[in-house]
Parts: C-alpha cells; sequence; structure tokens
C-alpha cells in the first residue's frame, strides 16, 4: 500500500484542514464493498454506508471526518474546492478526508461503488459550497476545530500519525483564519 498526503488552505468560504487528506492506493487489493466496510468497521470508522459514488457537487463536513473506500470500478474526485486537485480512486483505494475538505465526484465507471465511514459511527452533516455564507462557515469552522483526531486510520489500523504530527494551526500558518472567525467586523 502506497499513502500519498495531499494538504489544503481556506479557499474563499471553504475552511478545508490544517490535516492532509490521505489517499492509499491498493489499501485493500481488488476492493469489494462488504470486505471495505469490515476493515472501516475492525478500525472503529462506523456508521457505514454503499452508494455508486459521492455526490456531484462540491460539499463538506463540519460535524466529523469521512473515510471512502472505492469498491468498485473508478471514480475521479475534486478535492479542496477552485485551484484544488483532481484525483482518480480505483477498486481498493481509501481516502481519508479530514472535516471541512470539499469533494466532489466529477466523472466515473459505470460500475462505481463507494463505501464509507466515519470515527466512532459519528453522524455526518452535508455543507453544500455552493450554499454557503459567510455566518455558516464561520459555525461550521468551529464544529471542525473541536472534532478529535481519530483514535486509528480506516485502512491501515494505525494511529492516524499522519494528522497528530501535522504542524499546529499556529505553526501551518492558520492563525489569522482562526482569529477571523470571531471578528464580527466581517
Amino acid at each position: 500500500m502506497k499513502t500519498e498526503q495531499h494538504w489544503s488552505k481556506p479557499v474563499g468560504l471553504l475552511p478545508n484542514s490544517r490535516f492532509p487528506l490521505l489517499i492509499h492506493r491498493g489499501a485493500l487489493p481488488g476492493g469489494g464493498e462488504d470486505q471495505l466496510i469490515a476493515l472501516f468497521k475492525n478500525n472503529g470508522w462506523l456508521n457505514n454506508w454503499r452508494y455508486p459514488g459521492v455526490y456531484t457537487y462540491p460539499h463538506f463536513h463540519s460535524t466529523t471526518h469521512e473515510c471512502l473506500g472505492c469498491a468498485r470500478g473508478w471514480m475521479d474526485v475534486e478535492l479542496f474546492g477552485d485551484g484544488g486537485i483532481k484525483a482518480r480512486v480505483e477498486a481498493g483505494d481509501v481516502i481519508v478526508l479530514p472535516a471541512g475538505v470539499s469533494h466532489a465526484m466529477v466523472d466515473h465507471s459505470d460500475d462505481i461503488m463507494m463505501v464509507g465511514g466515519y470515527p466512532d459511527g459519528r453522524d455526518w452533516d452535508n455543507m453544500p459550497v455552493a450554499s454557503l455564507d459567510e455566518a455558516g462557515r464561520r459555525a461550521a469552522v468551529k464544529r471542525i476545530m473541536m472534532l478529535p483526531i481519530p483514535a486509528r486510520d480506516p485502512a491501515t489500523g494505525q494511529p492516524m500519525r499522519d494528522w497528530s504530527e501535522a504542524p499546529s494551526s499556529v505553526d501551518a500558518g492558520w492563525n489569522d483564519f482562526r482569529d477571523s472567525l470571531d471578528d464580527a467586523s466581517q
């Protein structure tokens, strides 16, 4: 298994995250719905679902982090909003999305099937980027900042060192962003 790290910064009203988005290539060779869900459950990522892809509009979650496993086929996903990246995932790949990171399916195979889950089975909200206003952004970011780092990676079962060892919000240059959340003049 090869793991990619992708870093982001806020873009307009989109918060993104100080934690890296992870793509575990070949986390479960061949994929499989039941197999990926079992892997996620064994690693504490619950409230699992199956869906032919993900939403086709940019959105993020502010109440939980999310993992996406490609069970069958392939999917191109746009990440981090305008100016972000496009990544293709194939059967057996797992994406670990920090809360706040925008994602949208932009292309897929005819047989695409994705599965997902959330640390400790947290419930998720849906924050469409196109519907976001300043008040909604501020409230979402405050929820995101209160989320704990999950105990284990959904694909490897190991501690989330890629996140626990990420630079603090101060060291990563997020201080002005954080301070702006309470600035009544904005």
